[in-house]
C-alpha cells in the first residue's frame, strides 16, 4: 500500500506535515509506505530534522504550492506541477492507493471531480465530521461543507454513503440514521426537510429512525445525522468552537477532551472512484498523523468499492 501524503497543503506546512509523515511512519506496518509530494529540497531538509531516514519514504518533487485563498479551478489547472495536481496525478495513475492533504479544500474536491471523478450514480459528494457521543462511540454527520444547499434526493444519498461509511470503517452494525431538523414531527422544518422526511421514512437502503434536534447531535439516538453542509459546517465550526473555549477556561475533561479534531485527522470524500481524505487548515503533525493512519483504514475498507457496489 501507498499513501500519499501533501506536504506543502496546510497553515503550518512542510514543517507539520514532515513531522507528521515520520510520526505515521513509526506506527504503520513495514508493507505500507508514504509517499511525501512536494518540492524535494524542503523535504529532504524536513527530514533530516526530524532525524528520519530518507529511505524511510518515497519522494515525489513538486515545487508549485497552492494557496489556501487562491481559486480553486484556476490554481488547479494552471499549477499543474502542485502538490495537489501531482497527487491526483499519482492517484488516478494507480501509483498511490490514497492521497491526503491539508491544503485549500475547493482545490482538493476540483481534483476529485476532474481527475478521480464522481461515482456513477452519485448526485453530489460530501464530507462528514465525527460526533463525539457520551457514551464512548462516535457518531457523525453529513454533509459539513462541501453542499450549502441539497435537494431531497441528494440527502437521501447522503443517508446512504454515512451508513456504510459508519459500518465499514467505523464497526457500526445497522447504523441508525436521523435528518436534522427542527423538530422530531415529520411536519416539522422547511420544505427540503419535509420532502427528505418523506423519500426517507421508508427506506430500505438504510435504517432510518426519524427526524433529530440539534439537542441530539451528542447523545445515541442516531449515529449518523443528514443535512445539508451549511447547517453541517455551523455545527462542525460550533462544536470546534466550543472545545476551544473550554481549553481556555481551563476545563478539564475525559468526554470534552474528544472534541479535539486532531484526534481524528480528516475525513474521507464520499462518493468519489478512490481514497481522498481532507485534514483540517490548522492541523498539527499530531493531526497529519492520524490523518494518514485513517487513509490506510479507509483504503482497508475498500470504501469507495462498497459505495459502488451499493449505487449499482
Amino acid at each position: 500500500m501507498k499513501i500519499g501524503i501533501d506536504i506543502m497543503g496546510g497553515d503550518y506546512a512542510p514543517e507539520a506535515t514532515i513531522s507528521g509523515a515520520a510520526l505515521a511512519y513509526k506506527e504503520l506496518p513495514k508493507d505500507v509506505r508514504i509517499v511525501l509530494i512536494g518540492d524535494e529540497n524542503l523535504i529532504k531538509e524536513g527530514l533530516l530534522k526530524h532525524n528520519a531516514e530518507e529511505n524511510n519514504f518515497d519522494i515525489v518533487d513538486a515545487p508549485e504550492v497552492i494557496g489556501m485563498g487562491e481559486h480553486p479551478t484556476k490554481a488547479f489547472t494552471q499549477k499543474p506541477n502542485s502538490s495537489i495536481a501531482v497527487g491526483f496525478h499519482l492517484l488516478k495513475e494507480g501509483k498511490i492507493d490514497g492521497f491526503a492533504s491539508n491544503g485549500n479544500t475547493g482545490a482538493m474536491l476540483v481534483g476529485c471531480m476532474l481527475s478521480i471523478k464522481t461515482i456513477s450514480g452519485i448526485i453530489r459528494p460530501c464530507i462528514t465530521t465525527l460526533l463525539p457521543k457520551e457514551a464512548g462511540g462516535v457518531g457523525l454527520i453529513l454533509d459539513v461543507g462541501i453542499n450549502a444547499d441539497c435537494k431531497p434526493d441528494v440527502l437521501y444519498q447522503f443517508g446512504v454513503l454515512g451508513s456504510i461509511l459508519s459500518e465499514y470503517v467505523y464497526g457500526l452494525k445497522n447504523p441508525k440514521v436521523g435528518l436534522l431538523n427542527i423538530g422530531e414531527e415529520p411536519e416539522k422544518g422547511n420544505l427540503i426537510a419535509k420532502e427528505a422526511f418523506t423519500l426517507m421514512k421508508d427506506s430500505k437502503d438504510f435504517n432510518f429512525i426519524g427526524n433529530v434536534e440539534g439537542r441530539d447531535v451528542f447523545n445515541e439516538k442516531a449515529d449518523v445525522i443528514v443535512c445539508e453542509g451549511f447547517t453541517g459546517n455551523i455545527v462542525l465550526k460550533q462544536q470546534e468552537a466550543f472545545y476551544e473555549l473550554l481549553q481556555r477556561r481551563g476545563v478539564k475533561d475525559e468526554y470534552f477532551e474528544r472534541f479535539n479534531y486532531e484526534i481524528y485527522g480528516g475525513t474521507p470524500v464520499l462518493g468519489i472512484n478512490s481514497t481522498v481524505m481532507i485534514g483540517h487548515g490548522i492541523s498539527t503533525d499530531f493531526a497529519v498523523k492520524n490523518m494518514i493512519l485513517l487513509t490506510k483504514t479507509v483504503i482497508e475498507a475498500k470504501l469507495s468499492e462498497k459505495i459502488k457496489q451499493v449505487f449499482q
